[in-house]
């Protein structure tokens, strides 16, 4: 789910650039941060992003460049500056050396004079065509999600190869443990055997009774059940991982699984050496855990 990408679109007087960055998160929560201008596209961006992504923090960030003074636009107030001009000439009709003439003749302003009078030139930003600004974010953002995307593809292909390697080292494992479970009855029964001959000294030991205390205990350790299912969730990592797709979620639950079966053998073999190899298991599933928390 970690990644980044970038995208630009260029239309006839403005310029979009939009960059994403993504971390693991559980949920998909995306956050918009671009001009308040544009702000109408937001939930459009939101959308397309939904529409690729499956879970992760999501952060896009958009910029809206304007090609030098495009963006703005200079409006003559025609009624004051026509309102301007005859105030001046009545002006002129006040100036008590002018008695040549009617007002008119006396106009020696320029308009560069006119155009310094308050609110006479009004500049202001241009309306943008929402559609269009909106089809190049959205074009934008896409291109940023293409490269988003096979960053993605390229991490995810490392991270399967990383959590193969543990599978089969966790497969490797389970080995041990089939092959060292049967051993365990058979201990015990010696165990067993060589105590109650210490206590009972040359008393006759009933057969019968030790081999009913050893199948007891035989099923108490015995691990089979819990081994053929952590083979079968092995077996069902490989077939997630080669079908490739947005495959995390369903991981992080067949991982939970991992665990009870660890947890359940680790339980049951009251044994220093098979005690180790499944601290072993464990530890290689809790690495695939993590690894899985950055698939999407």
């Amino acid at each position: 789910m970690t990644g980044y990408g970038r995208g630009e679109a260029a239309g006839d007087d403005l310029t979009v650039t939009v960059e994403l960055r993504a971390v693991n998160n559980r949920y998909l929560d995306c956050t918009v941060k671009m001009p308040r201008a544009y702000i109408f596209a937001e939930n459009r961006l939101k959308e397309a992003v939904q529409n690729r992504v499956g879970r992760g923090k999501v952060d896009l960030f958009v910029n809206v460049a304007h090609a030098a003074g495009d963006d703005m636009a200079v409006t003559v107030n025609e009624p004051l500056a026509l309102a301007y001009m005859d105030a001046l000439a009545k002006l002129h009709t006040l100036d008590p050396q002018s008695h040549i003439g009617s007002a008119a003749a006396r106009r020696d302003y320029s308009v560069a004079d006119l155009a310094r009078f308050p609110d006479v030139l009004t500049v202001e930003k241009k309306e943008a065509d929402p559609e269009a600004v909106k089809a190049l974010l959205l074009q934008a953002l896409n291109a940023a999600l293409d490269d988003f995307d096979a960053m993605r593809e390229r991490e995810g292909a490392r991270l399967a190869e990383d959590i193969l390697g543990r599978a089969e080292t966790i497969s490797t494992l389970t080995g041990q443990v089939e092959a060292r479970a049967p051993v365990l009855a058979e201990a015990y029964r010696n165990r067993l055997y060589a105590k109650l001959q210490e206590v009972l000294g040359s008393t006759q030991i009933d057969e019968g009774r030790i081999l009913t205390e050893v199948a007891i205990y035989a099923d108490k350790v015995a691990v089979d059940e819990e081994t053929v299912r952590l083979r079968s969730h092995l077996s069902q990592l490989h077939q997630m991982l080669e079908q490739g797709g947005a495959v995390g979620r369903k991981l992080d639950f067949l991982i939970q699984e991992f665990n009870r079966e660890a947890n359940t053998i680790g339980s049951k073999c009251n044994d220093t050496d098979l005690a180790r190899v499944v601290v072993d298991i464990k530890a290689e599933i809790e690495k695939i855990r993590e690894q899985v928390q950055n698939l999407e």
